[in-house]
């Protein structure tokens, strides 16, 4: 019988199950995240804790305690120390993850890249509109529209690993795109709108060593792979002098950690066997690195920058009626849903895509609340916004503890329903994978993917 589809111009598949490799690979980085999720919110709980008990002030000593050496101006806080530095391991960790999506991973085809990132532009815009829209008669605080703009990935996942949810590959594909693509547009604004002063020469002076530590990431690519404490006694001291040029020109430091990220090759020179020899550079870096991002840095960071004290319910109930929390909760927890789900719905009203017959409207809907548990940059982003420590920093942090909960409890309440349909798409895909001996990534084309 013969079974060759009509011709014709073939649909656009959203949430489209993608590569065996992708699926694999992306499995792999959320079970990391899992665990650094898992940190996250014990960090913030600690700070909370600590910073609303008898013996808080020893909480704000220790955040505001200095270190460093000034006539480089890099004397800060313990609290600036997380944020500026071991965020931009956070950062690095990013650059590698936006670079091997777009160059090696299934974003690289336009079909399987639209989506997401229409979705993730949605999905910030929206959130965006809603807070200036809150905050439009208080110029002062109209200073944070950008605080709910992103997604934190890991606490995300901790919260798919508490409720036991089986999301299948493709959702959560879309899920950590979603979180990329937005952290990359948070770090272009923090680029563009949070840098008060550019001071040109050190920005330039940090061309220098950025350019060297590219030059021998590319060119000796094979020994930073063989060889792990290479990176440590060359690269580093490379990507420290960046950093700290980068920060020393009023550019936020972290956009250095992207920088870095995004230097590094993805793909494995010709003399190693070429991209279908194996993983490069950048992926090894990703193994190696990920596990100190997100069981070091980022709870770090949460540690210092979650710790607010809210003065009992009086004070509580004063930050979450504040223009600047109510603007923050109902864009993650409203405006994130409807700019990711009203885009990915209005492209299959536009164009010829249709949703997977494996999935529905329900399982997006899940996931958009998912994305909005907004935690790690959305605490950046308030910081730069307010200020470390001022009124409108600490009501922007209950508003962002307060949305990141709700929009966990909600997706809780969405997802779990739907675990016995994640099981079945789940075994498919197990089934699907190995078909005639073959992994689907090999299966469309002959190549690999």
């Amino acid at each position: 019988m013969n079974t060759t589809p009509p011709p014709g111009p073939p649909l656009l598949t959203i949430f489209g199950r993608g590569s065996y490799a992708e699926s694999l690979r992306i499995g792999e980085i959320l079970r990391k995240e899992t665990v650094g999720g898992a940190l996250l919110v014990a960090a913030a709980l600690i700070a909370l804790i600590w910073a609303n008990s008898p013996v808080s002030e020893s909480y704000f000593a220790l955040r505001d305690f200095k270190v460093g050496y000034e006539p480089w101006h890099l004397e800060l806080s313990l609290g600036a120390w997380a944020a500026d530095g071991l965020l931009a391991i956070f950062f690095f960790l990013v650059g590698l993850e936006l670079k091997r999506e777009f160059i090696a991973g299934d974003l690289r085809q336009i079909n399987k890249s639209i989506v997401p990132v229409a979705a993730a532009v949605g999905g910030v815009a929206i959130p965006a509109l809603i807070y200036t829209i809150v905050n439009l008669a208080s110029p002062e605080t109209l200073r944070g529209w950008a605080i709910p703009t992103a997604t934190d990935i890991a606490f995300a996942v901790a919260v798919l690993a508490i409720i036991g949810s089986h999301l299948p590959s493709a959702l959560r594909i879309f899920l950590l795109t979603l979180a990329v693509v937005d952290d990359l547009i948070a770090i272009t604004i923090i680029a563009v709108f949070y840098t008060s002063e550019l001071h040109p020469i050190p920005l330039l002076l940090a061309l220098i060593p950025l350019a060297i530590y590219t030059y021998l990431a590319h060119k000796y690519r094979r020994f930073f792979k063989i060889n792990a404490s290479a990176a440590w006694l060359i690269l580093l001291p490379l990507g420290a002098v960046t950093w700290a040029l980068v920060h020393a020109s009023g550019i936020h430091a972290t956009v250095a950690g992207v920088l870095l990220g995004v230097a590094i090759p993805v793909l494995r020179s010709q003399a190693s066997g070429g991209p279908e020899a194996g993983p490069g550079l950048a992926e090894v870096f990703e193994h190696r690195f990920r596990p100190i991002s997100a069981g070091v840095a980022v709870p770090i960071f949460a540690f210092f920058s979650a710790g607010v004290a809210v003065g009992g319910w009086e004070g509580l109930g004063s930050a979450l009626t504040s223009p600047v929390a109510v603007g923050i909760i109902l864009a993650l927890v409203l405006g994130k849903p409807i700019g990711i789900m009203g885009t990915t719905w209005l492209l299959t009203k536009m164009t010829k895509a249709r949703l997977d017959t494996s999935f529905k409207w329900i399982d997006v809907f899940g996931v958009s609340l998912l994305a909005g548990i907004g935690f790690t940059v959305s605490l950046l982003v308030a910081e730069l916004s307010f200020g470390h420590g001022s009124v409108h920093d600490d009501h922007a942090k209950v508003g962002i503890l307060a949305a990141s909960v709700l929009a966990a409890l909600l997706a809780t309440a969405v997802l779990r329903t739907r675990n016995r349909q994640y099981r079945q798409a789940e075994e498919e895909e197990k089934v699907d994978s190995d078909h005639d001996g073959i992994p689907d990534v090999y299966q469309q084309d002959g190549t690999a993917g």
